[in-house]
């Protein structure tokens, strides 16, 4: 492993100072070129880094809960997966800002993504990958594909999802069938779901109190910080904190699409809906499985599952948001 980090890093370096090189000699000459040479430069290294630490996290194998996701560095654990949503959605966003949803580019965006979603299912973290696959896809219906285009590929992911069974690993099966009929198993496989149900319900109208849950505090809640947070929340401010935070989300989201609607080029309206994509397929699934209407995942719910990764992944993903809507006020008051 030390001679991999050597070689990387005499790797990158040459990498990043042929590219600096460049875009100080194109700078010399036009501003204008050197400006769009170091936005392709960012997005290319966002893509190269995410990749990079993918592999990295494979070759480490370091095994947290079964599962192998994590970078360690010093005291922190570093989730490439959760990095490699931010620079997909730039890319996606790059490419359909400059092309027709065709059938040959629909498989090049395809082509474009399955690296990541199949580098982070092979962790294995299912809940990860299927947010790549929902970023794909959020962007490519924004990309104003056609209606026949659109059916065609639900019909296609319907036929796909038998054949998908086979590749799933036997614990992410189990889940899936503890899902149908939990009660088989209680103690087993139907356990997260029995106590986050029990969590949820239990918080009643105004819940328990802060810190006053018995489920989370007791851990009969099993990742009551992370995956189970929003049955935390629901079992110690009961329904109508819940409420709140479905209302938070909405907020965000409809804010979010808001933006997209004022965005002054086709880059930052495919942006935000990359962000909103990934922040509504997270939102939904997290509290679905929370609330017992979704299979168990893993995925952890954006700005409140604890995760430094998440959290910085979310951050930065609505850091693009914020950047649209701040261009359009520059531009309007240029105008003006």
């Amino acid at each position: 492993m030390r001679n991999l980090t050597e070689i990387n890093i005499t790797l990158i370096l040459s990498i990043f100072s042929l590219l600096s090189i460049g875009i100080l000699v194109i700078f010399s000459s036009s501003r204008d070129l050197a400006v769009g040479q170091l936005i392709f430069a960012m997005v290319g290294s966002l893509i190269f880094f995410a990749l990079i630490l993918l592999l990295i996290v494979m070759m480490l194998d370091v095994q947290t809960r079964g599962s192998v996701r994590w970078i360690p560095i010093g005291g922190l654990n570093i989730q490439p997966s959760e990095l490699a949503k931010p620079a997909l959605i730039l890319v996606l966003a790059s490419f359909w800002s400059k092309n027709t949803p065709t059938w040959r580019n629909i498989c090049v965006s395809l082509l474009w993504t399955l690296p990541f979603a199949l580098l982070i299912f092979k962790q294995p973290d299912l809940g990860s990958a299927l947010t790549i696959m929902a970023i794909w896809f959020g962007i490519l219906i924004a990309s104003k594909i056609s209606v026949k285009k659109f059916i065609f590929l639900i019909l296609l992911f319907v036929l796909i999802i038998p054949a998908g069974w086979i590749t799933l690993h036997d614990y992410q099966r189990q889940r899936v069938i503890s899902f149908l009929v939990p009660e088989n198993d209680p103690l087993g496989r139907g356990y997260n779901l029995i106590q986050s149900t029990i969590s949820v319900g239990s918080g009643q109208i105004m819940g328990r109190g802060l810190g006053r849950g018995t489920q989370s505090r007791l851990q009969f809640l099993p990742e009551f910080r992370t995956d189970f947070i929003f049955a935390s929340i629901a079992e110690e401010m009961g329904f109508v904190g819940s409420v709140l935070i479905l209302g938070l989300y909405i907020t965000l989201i409809t804010q979010s699409v808001k933006v997209a609607g004022y965005a002054r080029d086709y880059f930052g309206y495919l942006l935000i809906f990359g962000v909103v994509s990934m922040l509504l397929f997270q939102t939904v699934v997290n509290i679905g499985m929370n609330v017992g209407i979704m299979p168990i995942t893993g995925i952890t719910l954006p700005l409140l599952s604890y995760g430094g990764s998440s959290l910085v992944t979310t951050l930065l993903s609505l850091g693009f948001v914020a950047s649209v809507g701040r261009f359009r006020k520059r531009i309007d008051s240029e105008i003006n």
